[in-house]
């Protein structure tokens, strides 16, 4: 186990095998690059046809916090690297299978575990290593989110639940008529039924970033840290709807930036991509989260660097050398579902490519709803913000159609 020394032949004994858990648009890319450096790619997600499973070697439907199910499921297909691609998964498994030495999991199962809840990460990076993070309280219950309030966290603040992703539950709660609203959609919206929230201080930033992180085997042999350009974006309701690459920083911002990712990659150890988001303003820099996997927001790099996200990922995981570099100014803009429909289809994808200097990416997902991320246009520019323009128009040409 551990660096693979050599790549053997898919769907045969000499296979290195690789088992993504969780399919989405993003697994998918990183099945691509994984398949093109002869890896054995078995996909296993929640439902049926995911995108990944769309381009894996085989595929399994699996409840992904089932424990004992994922346990069987790696012991028959023994992959030599399991590689988490969401947060909901039974990560107390992870940790069983990682100490039964039955597969490697990337980057390692505590970071997997760590982030699949927002307190184990919260904590670590505010309480044990001291980074700059926004003010937080954590509740159970109404009257303890009604407390940690009044108590100074005060209005404006940020209600999430600890178990969700990309958005789900998340609110922002200016006045009083807020708090009980919030705290129902936080259950309604976290990720293995009600519970806790974490209650945040706003911070009045500048803007956002995600700092993608690698820790890859560089040319000395161990394990090195290696920093992609910073992606800006914007986020409505807490999902991304664009980004761009490389977003203008002050110099000390991005030092600050790199140090803060460093540190809290280099305490989840392993290998493999991080998406670190991180708040700013002027100089300064607070943490917000970390995925121990590529960003959605990293899309972007399908089109700025020469190796994309999904490329690094692969490659780190493999204990194979990586490349950050930048290439070209780029930006993504997200293509919504539009639609509560299955197998729908997409009109204007001719349109969209005239557009200068852009790509699509349409992600293949079998049911549609009219807030799911079914696409991504990429484009280049000389600048940002000709990228940008070009990413959103080429987006909106593409329409969504009942079928």
């Amino acid at each position: 186990m551990g660096i693979m020394n050599r790549i053997g032949t898919p769907l045969s004994p000499s296979a290195t095998r690789v088992m993504l858990l969780g399919c989405g648009e993003l697994g998918k890319e990183v099945i691509i690059a994984l398949q093109r450096l002869g890896c054995e790619v078995i996909g296993v997600d929640r439902y049926a046809d995911a995108p990944g499973m769309q381009v894996a070697h085989r595929s399994h439907v699996v409840t992904m916090t089932d424990g004992a199910a994922l346990r069987a499921l790696i012991e028959q297909e023994r992959p030599h690297l399991v590689v988490p691609e969401i947060e909901a998964i039974a990560t107390a498994m992870l940790v069983e299978i990682e100490q039964a030495k039955l597969a490697e999991v990337i980057p390692t199962a505590r970071a997997a575990q760590l982030t699949m809840n927002r307190e184990g990460i919260r904590r670590l990076a505010a309480e044990e290593l001291g980074l700059p993070t926004s003010p937080y309280q954590f509740a159970d219950s109404l009257a303890e989110l009604q407390a940690a309030i009044d108590d100074g966290i005060g209005f404006p603040c940020v209600v999430k639940p600890v178990m969700s992703s990309s958005g789900k539950g998340q609110s922002l709660l200016k006045t009083q008529a807020d708090v009980a609203k919030a705290w129902d959609y936080a259950q309604a919206g976290g990720r293995v039924g009600a519970g806790r929230v974490i209650v945040e201080g706003f911070i009045d930033f500048d803007y956002e970033i995600t700092q993608l992180t690698v820790r890859a085997v560089g040319a000395s042999g161990d394990v090195e840290t290696f920093f992609c350009e910073p992606i800006g974006h914007v986020q409505v309701n807490g999902d991304y709807v664009e980004s761009w690459q490389p977003m203008a920083m002050t110099p000390a911002a991005l030092q600050k930036s790199r140090d803060i990712a460093g540190a809290i990659t280099g305490n989840l150890g392993g290998r493999g991509i991080f998406g670190v988001e991180l708040f700013i303003k002027g100089d300064a820099v607070w943490f917000s989260e970390v995925s121990p996997r590529p960003h959605d927001t990293g899309l972007v790099t399908l089109a700025t660097q020469r190796l994309s996200e999904f490329e690094l990922h692969a490659r780190a995981i493999l204990g194979l050398p990586v490349d950050t570099s930048l290439r070209r100014p780029g930006a993504s803009a997200v293509i919504y579902g539009g639609l509560e429909e299955m197998g729908i289809a997409f009109e204007g994808v001719a349109h969209a490519l005239q557009v200068p200097e852009s790509d699509l990416r349409l992600f293949g997902k079998p049911e549609s709803f009219v807030k799911r991320r079914m696409g991504v246009a990429v484009a280049n520019g000389d600048t940002t913000d000709e990228a940008r323009q070009r990413a959103k128009l080429a987006a909106s040409r593409v329409r969504p159609v009942s079928v």
